[in-house]
């Protein structure tokens, strides 16, 4: 397992079990956005497809208080976001995954310190299947067998049949049709070291560019089943519910991923170029105390993910004043 992720789900777990919960109502100190005089200019992001969505929510409302401020947004995955902050062609890198120590030892070699990384929203990687497939769910060695070639994570031999899943009706006596991201995404990262113990994934896995398109191909196909940030789930799909057992099947809730019972829970990360003897420039600051205040919550929320622990999200204020 790399250790850049192993230590970024051991984070992530503490930091779930020191929450209350996420809504913003539990955390009444989380402060309002107060609009500022005099911001202008422009803020380039580079980074993740998963937060894509939510950086145009983001970008649009700061753009309503403050019209001369552009965005030029590129989702084209996690791992474009440390180069292009190391070389300074971003802003901000929006990142679905830990940094690897090798991206921190890049930026530091070129501007003397490490990136800063602020924790700005929660998200969980779901596994969908057709609204209307009726499995009941997947141990964590099913879904291993499903999509690793290894099966590091105990599976005795792969599955491709919905009959090994329970289903033996002939609506599903096609070969199961997978679905995942490409190799730059941070889920595709997190989800081969969580869902693979850090396996290979099986070269059937259709490899897509964003989770929209994954949960498309399977809302469209009946015997498809792939995996994809749960913020992009649509009526057309189903998260199954996932477990260490049949028994013990654990479904994706607001209250699962708070309580850190469901396996594939992260956070979402902006990662930014702060000196630690420099201010950060008025523009990106204002940004940034935008998406961590009540309002830049309220808008992950709308988006279908999940606000960050009032206290975890004071802590990331402190770290941009």
């Amino acid at each position: 397992m790399k250790t850049y992720l192993r230590t970024g789900i051991v984070v992530l777990l503490g930091f779930l079990s020191c929450s209350t919960g996420f809504a913003l109502a539990a955390t009444p100190d989380v402060p309002s956005y107060e609009r500022k005089p005099g911001v202008a200019g422009k803020i380039t992001s580079v980074g993740s497809d998963t937060l894509a969505n939510l950086m145009s929510f983001w970008s649009q409302e700061f753009k309503s208080m403050y019209p001369q401020v552009k965005f030029q947004i590129q989702a084209s995955g996690s791992s474009t976001a440390p180069p292009a902050l190391t070389e300074g062609t971003a802003t901000i890198g929006p990142m679905s995954r830990d940094l690897k120590p090798s991206e921190i030892r890049a930026f530091v070699r070129k501007h003397g310190y490490p990136p800063t990384v602020l924790r700005v929203a929660m998200d969980a990687i779901a596994i969908f299947v057709e609204r209307r497939n009726p499995v009941r769910g997947l141990t964590l060695e099913q879904v291993d067998a499903l999509f690793s070639v290894t099966r590091f994570c105990g599976g005795e031999q792969p599955i491709t049949q919905w009959k090994q899943l329970g289903l033996n009706s002939d609506e599903y006596r096609h070969p199961i049709r997978l679905f995942g991201r490409n190799s730059v995404s941070g889920t595709y990262g997190l989800f081969k070291v969580m869902a693979l113990c850090d396996g290979d994934f099986r070269d059937t896995v259709n490899e897509l560019p964003g989770s929209a398109s994954v949960v498309l191909s399977v809302a469209t196909s009946q015997d498809g089943l792939g995996y994809a940030a749960y913020g992009y789930k649509t009526a057309g799909v189903r998260a199954l519910p996932i477990g260490k057992t049949f028994d013990s099947l654990i479904p994706l809730t607001t209250q699962t991923v708070r309580d850190e019972t469901y396996p594939f829970a992260r956070y979402l990360y902006l990662v930014i170029n702060k000196s630690p003897t420099e201010a950060l420039p008025t523009l990106e600051r204002e940004f940034l105390h935008y998406v961590l205040s009540k309002e830049g919550q309220q808008q992950v929320q709308r988006d279908g993910y999940f606000s960050v622990p009032g206290d975890v999200l004071l802590r990331q204020r402190r770290m941009i004043e």
